[in-house]
């Protein structure tokens, strides 16, 4: 059974607990893994991307001139798509790039993702988690404190305080989510996770 160091907010050593092995403990699942990224990824697209055809821009309602006779090539609409001020030819239309993963494949790919960070020791566990001002440099200084400041961290929490939001959110290498919110884009992305133990045992919880 992994055991990680349950820590206060000075870095120091409270005691050990263990993580759940349904859970950290599995066996890594790579390919439902990876297509859960690409489906988490594909989610943020907006598909909004579009162009007009020939039938949508406007003018060239009638032929140019006529078709034989004039020593040009014969045309039949000043928006055809060879046309300065034309239509364009195979280029994007709105879609939508969404995929599907059942819910136990959802739920094996975040679980996986999780076994991988307890594997590399990626996983810090706070006995909690709140700052006496909402300054940045309060939550660089317990980043320091746990060797942590040079790494992208996600810190996952039961529930936010004003403190914690105001002093995070110009880190750009810290993403703070709740425990209900961890996703696999998120766990994948970041080289540290730090739990609190609330946030833990909900994690925990739910995907036992």
């Amino acid at each position: 059974m992994k055991k990680v160091e349950l820590l206060n907010l000075k870095g120091e050593k409270v005691k050990d607990i263990n993580l759940n092995e349904n859970v950290f403990g599995i066996e890594p699942n790579k390919n439902v893994l990876y297509d859960a990224i690409i489906l988490s990824r594909a989610s943020l697209r907006q598909g909004t991307h579009k162009t007009k055809n020939r039938s949508e821009v406007s003018g060239g309602g009638r032929k140019p001139w006529r078709q034989k006779g004039t020593g040009r090539a014969r045309q039949g609409s000043i928006r055809a798509v060879q046309w300065v001020g034309g239509g364009r030819y195979g280029t994007p239309v709105p879609r939508d790039y969404s995929k599907k993963q059942n819910r136990k494949e959802r739920r094996l790919a975040i679980k996986s993702a999780l076994a991988y960070k307890a594997q590399e020791n990626g996983v810090i566990v706070l006995e909690n988690l709140t700052l006496a001002t909402p300054k940045t440099k309060d939550m660089r200084a317990l980043l320091e404190t746990l060797k942590i400041a040079d790494k992208k961290v996600l810190i996952v929490v039961k529930e936010f305080d004003d403190n914690m939001i105001l002093a995070s959110r110009n880190l750009q290498n810290v993403v703070l989510i709740l425990a209900d919110e961890i996703n696999v884009l998120d766990v994948v992305g970041t080289d540290v996770i730090v739990f609190t133990q609330d946030a833990l045992n909900a994690v925990e919880e739910v995907l036992k």
